[in-house]
């Protein structure tokens, strides 16, 4: 585009163009002229870009500026211009047990120091990690042990296993507390979570392992599971084992079954035989006749003895 020097720097138009130096664009809000449209569209379209590029130019010489080894650059101000995001805001994670309790109390978390002091070495060592302090009874020469301790009775395992138990301890409370803060913030996909999971349990305690059951509306493939079958060869040892362990669970489930009948419990419903033999006319006709029936009875007894 070749340059123009009887056009003017200051840029005139009926809409005044919008700037905005923090994205470098310019918004023309003009009508396009059809007539020059038409005639060169490359000219208007040059004349266009040469406006809204002379606008930014204008802007930028107003922005304070600040040296660096190519000259001095323009500080360019937060963009003015809101943009659509392609994807939703994020959500708000939910708050776990221990927030809510300390965003009640007024409790600030503080981050400690990843270092701290060693009295005995006199220097600043790691909390945990490589040389952590947490690994102390780990590294240490000299261990007591015991008097009840085995014969091979190792510290430093038994250091190391301790350790190992209190991360995982730590890291299973962790994930309970997020779980239930998930479900608290939507129980509606927290109850969905449980169906599903009933769903596949029930799924998986037939022979087939749901196989062969009729599959509901969306439900979805169970994947990763497989009968198990024991193998027909095994030690005597491992029989027995089997066999005590078959007989102690039918005995437990026994003495779970197993119960007194209670006195409003019994085999025999007695409203019912009541009105088959009455035949419908209930209890107390059926007593009038079998007492009525005795006393004569009775009656030709004791006039037969006179």
């Amino acid at each position: 585009m070749q340059r123009n020097s009887n056009q003017s720097v200051t840029v005139e138009k009926e809409t005044p163009l919008e700037v905005d130096p923090g994205y470098l664009t310019v918004t023309d809000l003009n009508p396009v002229d059809e007539e020059s449209y038409n005639e060169n569209l490359e000219a208007h379209l040059q004349s266009l870009a040469r406006d809204g590029v002379q606008a930014l130019y204008a802007s930028l010489f107003t922005l304070p500026t600040r040296p660096s080894p190519d000259g001095p650059l323009a500080q360019l101000p937060p963009p003015k211009t809101q943009l659509p995001r392609a994807k939703p805001l994020p959500k708000p994670k939910p708050q776990t047990k221990w927030e809510a309790f300390a965003a009640a109390k007024g409790i600030q978390h503080k981050v400690r120091d990843r270092r701290e002091w060693d009295e005995e070495k006199q220097d600043w060592v790691n909390r945990w990690g490589r040389n952590g302090k947490n690994k102390q009874i780990e590294e240490q020469w000299i261990t007591e042990v015991p008097l009840n301790a085995d014969a091979d009775y190792d510290p430093r395992k038994v250091a190391r296993d301790a350790r190992k138990e209190r991360v995982a301890k730590n890291e299973k409370k962790h994930a309970q507390n997020v779980t239930r803060a998930a479900a608290a913030a939507n129980p509606r996909d927290a109850r969905k979570t449980d169906i599903e999971k009933t769903l596949a349990t029930t799924r998986i305690s037939t022979a087939s392992m749901g196989k062969f059951d009729k599959k509901l509306d969306g439900e979805k493939k169970i994947r990763g599971v497989k009968r198990k079958f024991d193998p027909t060869e095994k030690s005597v040892s491992d029989e027995a084992k089997a066999s005590v362990a078959l007989l102690s669970r039918l005995e437990s489930d026994a003495k779970k079954t197993r119960r007194e009948p209670q006195a409003e419990e019994s085999v025999l419903n007695t409203r019912k035989a009541v009105r088959f033999a009455s035949k419908g006319r209930g209890g107390l006709a059926l007593g009038r006749e079998a007492a009525g029936g005795r006393s004569s009875r009775g009656g030709r007894g004791r006039g037969g003895k006179r």
